[in-house]
């Protein structure tokens, strides 16, 4: 369902990208150009006297220091509440980062390009009786394209990812993670705006 919902939205985007007349010539990005973006999300499910809702906001926004090259920074906050039979369980994980992006074709309406970022997070758990707090910070290669619908508006694609993350809890002992992921699964769809 996920795929067949991400294959008509890029299907309608590039329709609708198609039929503009392209006379504003200014798609693309340069040096000095500012774009902001990010993501949003709800989720609810049950299953008998299980339920789980989650929300979650991640805004990011960036600056072209040369005409490939731009960097910013991003801040994310999750949250997670569990019902059922054992208990109830609320996680709040706070996020805070910069990232890289190589732009291989900034000014042409299609590019592809590689994001590297660097992430620190803190992850809250209650059950109602222990309060624990997780500490960590992870770093990741993302690879994407961007193709833009108008002068200001970007579609943009993310898929993959190389990372590794560590996170220390306040007690007990450290993980590590290191993860590929390359499968369609890991696709994100999102809107720039450039200024």
């Amino acid at each position: 369902m996920k795929k067949l919902m991400l294959t008509a939205l890029a299907v309608v985007s590039f329709t609708f990208a198609n039929a503009q007349d392209g006379t504003s010539g200014s798609e693309g990005f340069t040096k000095g150009d500012v774009f902001i973006s990010g993501s949003f999300g709800f989720n609810t499910s049950s299953t008998g006297d299980n339920k789980t809702n989650s929300f979650e906001i991640s805004p990011r926004a960036g600056y072209f220091v040369s005409e490939n090259f731009a960097i910013g920074g991003r801040v994310g906050y999750q949250s997670i509440s569990q019902e059922n039979n054992v208990g109830d369980f609320d996680t709040n994980i706070f996020s805070i980062g910069g990232l890289g992006r190589y732009y291989f074709t900034p000014a042409n309406k299609f590019s592809i390009f590689g994001e590297l970022g660097l992430d620190y997070f803190s992850i809250n758990t209650d059950n109602g009786t222990l309060d624990t707090t997780t500490d960590g910070f992870g770093v990741g290669v993302i690879p994407g394209v961007s193709y833009f619908l108008s002068s200001n508006f970007a579609l943009e694609a993310t898929w993959g990812l190389l990372s590794y993350s560590t996170s220390n809890p306040e007690q007990g002992e450290s993980t590590d993670n290191f993860v590929i992921g390359l499968n369609l699964d890991d696709i994100n769809l999102g809107l720039v705006y450039k200024f």
